[in-house]
Parts: C-alpha cells; sequence; structure tokens
C-alpha cells in the first residue's frame, strides 16, 4: 500500500504549513524590524542564517524518524516547535522596540527554535513521503508538494500584508497567532491517519546517532549525492540576493520594477515545477536525472544570457531572460527533490529519514552559503575599477559555472547504482 493521490496532497498542506509560518519570519518580521524599528538589514539576516544553520541538526531528526518507528510525531512536534518559534520571533519584535538587548535575547532563542522546528518537520514529511510514494508518482509528489510550499507562501505574504496595516504590536501578536494556530490544527488534521494506511516500514535498529550517520555517509551515492546537492543549491541560491540589485543599478528599473522582477522570477519557477510534473509523471516522458541535468544547463545558459545582457544596459529584455532563468531553476529543483525522494531509498533499508536529513541539512547550509558568497564577491568587485554590470556579470559567470559542474556531477551520481554495504571509517 503506498500513497493515494488524496494523501499526497494532504501532505502538501503540511508543506503548505511550514511555508507559511517560515514566510512570517523571514518576510514580515525582517521588514518590521529594518523599516519600522530602523534596525540595520544585518540584524534579521543573521537571525535567518541562525534558522539556516540549526538545520545542520537535520540529519539527527531523520535519523529519529528512522529509529522511533513514527514519522507522524515528529512532523507534528516539529510544526508545533516551528509555530511557538514565530509567536516568540514576533513578541520578540515587541521587545526589541523597547530593550535591545532583551529583544535580541528573545529573538536568538525564537529563531533557534525555528530552525529545530523546520528540521523536525520538514525532514520527517520528506522522508515519510519518499518512502510511502510509488516510484511512478514522485515526480509529481515532489511538483504537489513544493508547489503548495509556495502557494502558502505567496498566499500569507500577501494576506498578513495587507491584515498588518495599520501596524501595531497587539495585532502582529494576533495574525500570527492565528497563521501558527491554524497552521498546527490543519497539520494534525492532514496527517491523521496517513501513515497508518500505508504500508508498513522496517524499523531501522537502534543505534547512537554518531554510528548511524557514519553508516549512511560510509554509502557513496548517499555521500556523493550530498555534494551534489551543496553545489547545485549554492549556484541556486547565489542569485537570491544579487538579482534585484543587478537591475537596479545596471537597467534602471524603480523598486517597485525590480519587486516585479522578482515575481515573474517565481511564475517562471511555477512553470517550471509543473511542466515537470505533468511530463515525468503524466507522460512518462524524461527521467527525473534528465530532468535535473536539463534545468542545470538551461539555468547556467540563462545565467551567462544575464550576464552578457548587463553591456545592454536600460532597454535590454531582462525580465524574459529572468523568467526564463525563474523556469530551469524551477525544472531542476522539482527534479532534484523527485531524485532526492528516489534515492532516499537505497542503500541500506530503514534509512530513509537519516539520508533526507543529510541532504536537507546540505541545501540549508548552500542557501546559506550562496547567498552570502554571491553578495560578497559582488561589494569586493564594485569596490574595485569593476563597473557594476561587470561586477555583478562576473558572479553570474561564476554561478553558470557551478551549474555545469553539477550537471556533470548528476549524471555520474545519479547514473551509479547504489553500493549498500560499502563502508568509509571515520578519519579515512
Amino acid at each position: 500500500m503506498t500513497l493515494s493521490w488524496l494523501s499526497i496532497i494532504r501532505l502538501g498542506l503540511v508543506q503548505m504549513c511550514l511555508g507559511a509560518i517560515v514566510v512570517l519570519t523571514t518576510s514580515t518580521l525582517n521588514r518590521l524590524m529594518v523599516v519600522e524599528l530602523a534596525l540595520p538589514a544585518v540584524l534579521p539576516g543573521l537571525l535567518v542564517a541562525l534558522h539556516y544553520g540549526i538545520q545542520i541538526t537535520r540529519p539527527n531528526w531523520g535519523f529519529l524518524s528512522d529509529t522511533g518507528g513514527n514519522r507522524t510525531r515528529w512532523i507534528i512536534g516539529g510544526m508545533a516547535a516551528l509555530a511557538a518559534g514565530a509567536m516568540l520571533a514576533a513578541y520578540g519584535v515587541i521587545v526589541l522596540e523597547t530593550g535591545f538587548v532583551a529583544g535580541m535575547v528573545v529573538s536568538v532563542i525564537a529563531y533557534a527554535l525555528i530552525g529545530v522546528g523546520v528540521g523536525a518537520s520538514g525532514t520527517s514529511l520528506l522522508a515519510l513521503l519518499a518512502t510511502a510514494t510509488a516510484p511512478a508518482r514522485r515526480a509529481a509528489a515532489a511538483t504537489i508538494s513544493w508547489l503548495m510550499m509556495i502557494a502558502g507562501i505567496a498566499v500569507t505574504a500577501g494576506v498578513v500584508g495587507a491584515q498588518l496595516d495599520p501596524y501595531s504590536g497587539a495585532l502582529l501578536l494576533k495574525i500570527v497567532a492565528i497563521v501558527t494556530g491554524g497552521a498546527l490544527a490543519l497539520t494534525c488534521l492532514a496527517i491523521w491517519r496517513i501513515e497508518a494506511g500505508v504500508e508498513a516500514q522496517p524499523q531501522a535498529a537502534q543505534m547512537p546517532f554518531r554510528e548511524g550517520f557514519w553508516e549512511i555517509w560510509g554509502e557513496r551515492h548517499a555521500r556523493n549525492f550530498t555534494l551534489f546537492v551543496f553545489l547545485s543549491m549554492t549556484a541556486y541560491f547565489m542569485q537570491e540576493l544579487i538579482l534585484e540589485p543587478y537591475a537596479g543599478l545596471v537597467f534602471d528599473f524603480t523598486p517597485g520594477q525590480s519587486t516585479s522582477l522578482s515575481g515573474a522570477q517565481n511564475g517562471g519557477v511555477f512553470m517550471g515545477m509543473v511542466l515537470v510534473g505533468v511530463m515525468a509523471t503524466g507522460f512518462k516522458i524524461g527521467s527525473l536525472r534528465a530532468w535535473v541535468v536539463g534545468g542545470c544547463v538551461g539555468s547556467a545558459g540563462m545565467l551567462v544570457t544575464l550576464s552578457l545582457m548587463g553591456h545592454l544596459g536600460a532597454g535590454a529584455p531582462l525580465m524574459p531572460a529572468v523568467v526564463g532563468l525563474g523556469f530551469f531553476n524551477g525544472v531542476f529543483a522539482v527534479a532534484a527533490i523527485g531524485s532526492m525522494m528516489a534515492l532516499a531509498g537505497q542503500g541500506r533499508s530503514s534509512r530513509e529519514g537519516t539520508r533526507m536529513g543529510l541532504w536537507g541539512a546540505a541545501q540549508a547550509l548552500a542557501a546559506g552559503f550562496g547567498g552570502l558568497v554571491g553578495a560578497a564577491m559582488v561589494d569586493i568587485l564594485r569596490a574595485g575599477a569593476t563597473s557594476d554590470a561587470a561586477a555583478f556579470g562576473f558572479v553570474f559567470l561564476i554561478e553558470a559555472v557551478l551549474f555545469i559542474a553539477a550537471a556533470v556531477m548528476a549524471m555520474r551520481v545519479m547514473d551509479r547504482p547504489a553500493v549498500p554495504h560499502e563502508i568509509l571509517v571515520p578519519g579515512e
């Protein structure tokens, strides 16, 4: 017995709840700190980086769900921790209005709790999808879950933004309480009896986490795929913080136009994800490996186009190029997620959660690292004698090279058969 389409959609609702809560901390609270409280932008940036850094614990959460035999409790427990962290983060914003040190202490604890919640709930959810989804449905399952997460992010950001005006601390707490409470309740309803309705998976043997982790790291395919995830996601996130400044400095886009540009890019991501889900699952066209490679190569091509376009300046067709970048990013991302779900079951049995946690940790670290490196490289190059167009263009070219390297690595990693008992001893 595997997951029905209805069950896959129900698990997608959990992903939607994750996105709805996380966007409060990365968007709404970020804006309040910078605009209403006039704090340096680096402070919320560091708090968001903290929540990414905490997600290095994802392998541990995955291991616990493997050995505990009940992923549902970790999904619900993680969502509860995430909801509590978001409420505490909102309270931290209010405390910051009157006391900086106390507010930062509250905020640091809150964002650490958010990282724990995302790691526990998200990793266990993906492990459940990986173990209980029929192979033919994995691409569609990845598409559904990620599109629903994007929907949760978009709808929450829009509705909360509209309801928060005029701003007050009491209104902020009320809105965050509604979102977090609703997300937790919906998660409990959506996940109810799903795990019990699929074929029971063998439970991993009890052992110390360190021993279990080294067993998985010793599997060549798991280790190589971890490196692929980190490399490809670093490339994916390098443009995260520099695309809108590029549009403004080089192409004279207004703030409103650059915001529209970001929205158009997300629209391209949406189209790319839908295409892979429909073609790979509905029409059985192309393997996940082929879609991953195609998405990486296409992303590299669009980044080269963006780099060359900088020399044209204002009036260049930037919007179509950015939509194209988003499209190929979406193709790559959803195919990579589907591949994770397929590869999670290779190697030792009952270790899907640990593998998904390992790859999730690599993705989280790459998100923070890629954005930081991209922004830092642009700042360094602009500080020299290089023009703005050349500075941004060089970073885009570096990103394109990383995507090509990721495509080459995907062809090797995803084509290699699993070696279940190949162990790498720590220190070798």
